[in-house]
């Protein structure tokens, strides 16, 4: 099985459709229809459609720690900084998330890019 992925509506559309053209398999929140919707919804959301969480919004990994602290489960979020990390850089390494780890190689945690 591999990683599919909830993508944030903070995300740049470039990181999308390149993941797309890469085969990985996106939704948005946006797609989704949760646009504007709480980080909390959205990590529950996240989790009931088994999609790791990838965000550029600083509030995520906060929700996801809180989570780990409390013991409240969630599906896994990957967080890169918007002004640390490429668009190529962060296909690059979603791609390679999605290709080779597993779904419960992410939960709970907490990820950073780059890799």
């Amino acid at each position: 099985m591999t990683i599919s992925h909830y993508v944030d509506e903070n995300v740049p559309l470039a990181i999308t459709k390149g993941l797309r053209r890469r085969g990985i398999d996106i939704l948005t929140v946006q797609e989704d229809e949760r646009r504007g919707f709480p980080d909390p919804i959205l990590l529950d959301r996240a989790m009931v459609l088994g999609r790791v969480m990838f965000s550029q919004d600083e509030d995520f990994p906060i929700e996801a720690a809180r989570r780990q602290a409390e013991g409240i489960d969630f599906a896994g979020v990957i967080y890169a900084r918007q002004t640390a990390v490429s668009v190529g850089d962060c296909v690059r390494d979603l791609e390679l998330i999605a290709k080779v780890a597993e779904p419960e190689d992410f939960f709970n945690q907490i990820q950073y890019l780059p890799l």
